[in-house]
């Protein structure tokens, strides 16, 4: 959570003084560069892995580091240290400078103090606090309910993990702001068998959420209890037909197609260069009518929630189709500057060795008037996909092709059998021109999404309703 008195917090925690931080970004800023900031990271991680019901591992870590940038135009200049000493931070400050810039003088930055912001994971006890055995307690529990449900659940692999980041950011703008950063997530992973067939199913969940999370809104039997079922239910799948046919996307997690295929040609830095399906469409159709997209970092205690971004920059909801109009893009502080617009909250970085670059927060589309039943019984003959494997995407045109771990054949406005090895495949600017229907049954995922650009991976959230696309080609292994 975001700390009124941050600079005190902060400065006891990094060691640092205003008057440090006004020096390095004057240091950072010697060489003529436009802007320039400072961001400090602590973070204290911990996980628990179980497997054949055997605790295998139980670990905890800290790191700490600071990252320096600086921006002259369209270059950037970065370098970062892990030792917060003043001799190490003036030296990443000044190779920061020399990468960006090539002539300057000493720069004067004033710091004018710190920036409050929205308070959107108010946790009183951080789970990375918690003694370690009632992590263990978590996944055993997890373990026993996973294999209570069926004698041919054979395996189950439970994974926990939290963290607790804080971040300290001061520009060159006289800004300093600070935030907490809580997170946490179980995973489940459960293996069936049944004459020579194996299959599996995974589920999990969490957020910037306490322990309270899995004792009173989703308890660790929950997350077992789904991911077995998931594995049980393909050993009574049959394969998938291929073709051209009607597609219907569950509520939840399948958002990640849109995150993936839609989300990213979205992101600002693809479109200033150009090489996203989306470049130079503002203002232009770009889906059906029915659909408004939107980017939200301010969702409390969800996975891709921040208070404010890796920049300082409070986050928002960003609308970016708006009934198939798109209105913008995913900013950071870099292409809004260079592209003539605001950012958006979306500036973030994998931790203080990256630099920040555009990124989803939690990325989903906003709910239709339709009953997800209605939807059902309006296809003919189509594909019912409710859960996503793994996936490719090229950004540069939007095609996809996408794994759907758990779907159903529909024939005659009936749910009639579960499938397995359904794809789908198809382009995902054509594929919202194609939603003719759209549900009233809007649904963010439990909270394990994972986005990887450009070397970084950060936590993400995803979601829509449950939405009918007229014609997609799925792949599938029946004949």
């Amino acid at each position: 959570m975001e700390r009124q008195d941050s600079k005190e917090f902060f400065s006891s925690r990094f060691g640092v003084t205003e008057r440090d931080l006004a020096q390095y970004l004057g240091l950072a800023l010697s060489r003529g560069g436009d802007y320039a900031d400072l961001y400090f990271e602590y973070r204290t991680t911990s996980s628990v892995h179980l497997e054949e019901s055997i605790i295998k591992t139980a670990t905890r870590g800290i790191s700490v580091g600071v990252g320096v940038r600086v921006l002259s135009g369209e270059k950037t200049g970065y370098a970062y240290s892990d030792d917060l000493s003043r001799e190490k931070i003036e030296k990443a400050a000044l190779t920061a400078a020399h990468i960006a810039t090539t002539a300057g003088k000493i720069a004067s930055v004033g710091i004018s103090g710190s920036v409050a912001g929205h308070n959107l994971y108010p946790v009183e006890h951080p789970t990375i606090d918690l003694d370690v055995n009632q992590k263990i307690v978590l996944v055993q529990e997890a373990d026993g309910a996973a294999r209570s449900c069926d004698p041919r659940i054979r395996e189950v692999i439970v994974n926990y993990a939290d963290e607790l980041k804080r971040i300290l950011i001061a520009t060159s703008q006289g800004r300093i702001v600070a935030d907490e950063q809580p997170l946490t997530r179980l995973t489940v992973f459960c293996i069936a068998h049944d004459d020579g067939r194996r299959t599996d199913g995974v589920y999990g969940g969490g957020g910037r959420v306490g322990i309270e999370f899995f004792q009173r809104v989703h308890p660790a039997a929950y997350f077992a209890r789904e991911a077995a079922r998931q594995a049980l239910l393909q050993l009574s799948a049959i394969e998938c037909p291929a073709g051209p046919m009607e597609v219907v996307l569950g509520p939840g997690w399948p958002g990640i197609l849109l995150h993936e295929a839609i989300g990213h040609g979205l992101e600002a830095d693809f479109n200033r260069k150009k090489i996203s399906a989306f470049s130079g469409l503002i203002s232009k159709r770009v889906a059906s009518d029915l659909c408004t997209v939107v980017d939200d970092g301010t969702i409390p205690s969800r996975r891709g929630s921040l208070n404010i971004d890796d920049e300082g920059t409070p986050t928002h909801q960003t609308v970016l189709i708006e009934n198939g109009i798109l209105r913008g893009y995913m900013q950071d502080r870099l292409s809004a500057d260079l592209m003539k617009m605001q950012p958006t909250g979306n500036g973030r970085r994998e931790n203080y060795t990256h630099i920040p670059i555009p990124r989803m927060t939690n990325t989903f589309m906003m709910p239709g008037a339709e009953s997800p039943e209605d939807i059902i019984r309006s296809v003919k003959r189509g594909l019912y996909a409710v859960h996503f494997g793994g996936g490719q995407v090229d950004i540069t045109n939007g095609k996809f092709v996408f794994s759907a771990s758990e779907a159903y054949l529909i024939e005659n406005g009936k749910v009639i059998a579960p499938v397995r090895g359904a794809s789908l495949i198809g382009n995902g600017p054509d594929v919202l021109t194609k939603v003719v229907a759209i549900g009233s049954d809007l649904k963010l995922d439990e909270g394990i999404g994972v986005c990887g650009k450009d070397g970084q991976s950060v936590p993400v959230g995803v979601g829509i309703p449950t939405l009918k696309v007229s014609e997609m080609t799925v792949g599938g292994t029946q004949g």
